[in-house]
């Protein structure tokens, strides 16, 4: 009796080993071959890596679920308190490695051809006003290396409407001062040149001849902005600062990470650009992304208008 128990938990732990296995090849090809971002195939990982454990428990094998198992899955996340944010990727996950196993050959059926899942809204993202950037702006104090980066930082954020992962990854190599631009290497390896325009060019030069040399000291960098560490700063530790002089400008509305990248978009349109542009400049691949941008700009005509018509 004992040796048919010990039988059946071999297999067991063979078939998990394979699905592990699955998972990292998975990821990696994600990475290597479709270009997406270090996060997002992260967490893919995550996902993939939360339902294996989920059917485990219950002896279903990752690589024999069904359509009933996975749609159990999504329920029990919705039920631990997914967004339908989060759903939908976790969801997006599952269809890409199981569309992956079906093209590998490795199973004849895909699970999640029929999987169903809550709709998206359409989420409008909190922008700050021209007013509350230019405190934003003045927040750091250019007295210090560490404040002229900032400021340096900042104004190139809100000058460039880069994500915050690509201002902190942006290397030397990538400005050119005689023209003022910038070569950005945004999501998926996919390179876009975006102009700086002369204000944030002043600060990043100060930065470049006074910061930055005070900041590395004797050591060599490649990257553009760097800490007292010698190295690139994290978007973490970005993220931080961005929160820091927020309070210190008095700006009590809620920020993101992209909060200048919104603004960016937001006040271009406000002041007369094209969608067409503010996609290029923003590095979206679809129009679609960037329309959202026409909302709060919409949004902003709309309030105008009723505050200064006379029959509004």
């Amino acid at each position: 009796m004992n040796e048919a128990k010990h039988a059946m938990v071999v297999p067991m732990k063979t078939t998990q080993g394979k699905c592990a296995a699955e998972i990292k090849r998975f990821l990696d090809i994600l990475w290597l071959n479709d270009g997406l971002a270090a996060n997002t195939v992260a967490a893919y990982g995550h996902d993939l890596e939360d339902l294996r454990l989920h059917l485990g428990q219950q002896g279903i094998p990752l690589l024999e679920a069904r359509r009933p198992h996975l749609q159990d899955y999504l329920s029990a996340c919705a039920v631990r308190g997914d967004s339908p944010r989060t759903a939908a990727r976790r969801r997006a996950a599952l269809r890409r490695f199981y569309r992956h196993l079906l093209l590998e050959g490795t199973i004849q059926e895909d699970p999640t051809a029929t999987l169903s899942g809550p709709r998206l809204g359409r989420k409008l993202p909190h922008f700050l006003s021209e007013t509350e950037v230019d405190a934003l702006l003045q927040a750091p104090s250019s007295a210090t290396a560490e404040g002229l980066r900032d400021k340096a930082m900042l104004e190139t954020l809100y000058a460039t409407g880069l994500r915050v992962t690509e201002l902190v990854d942006l290397p030397v190599s990538s400005l050119n001062l005689r023209q003022a631009t910038v070569l950005v290497r945004g999501k998926g390896g996919k390179e876009r040149l975006v102009p700086m325009g002369e204000e944030a060019m002043h600060w990043v030069q100060r930065y470049m001849a006074e910061a930055r040399p005070a900041l590395l000291g004797r050591h060599q960098a490649d990257a553009l902005f760097v800490t007292r560490r010698k190295e690139a700063m994290t978007r973490q530790a970005f993220w931080y600062l961005i929160k820091r002089y927020a309070i210190r400008a008095a700006i009590t509305r809620p920020l993101s990470p992209h909060s200048l990248r919104h603004a960016f978009a937001t006040h271009l349109l406000n002041h007369g650009a094209d969608l067409r542009t503010v996609q290029l400049l923003l590095g979206h691949a679809q129009l679609s992304t960037t329309q959202i941008y026409t909302h709060i700009a919409l949004s902003r005509l709309q309030a105008i208008h009723q505050a200064h018509h006379p029959r509004a």
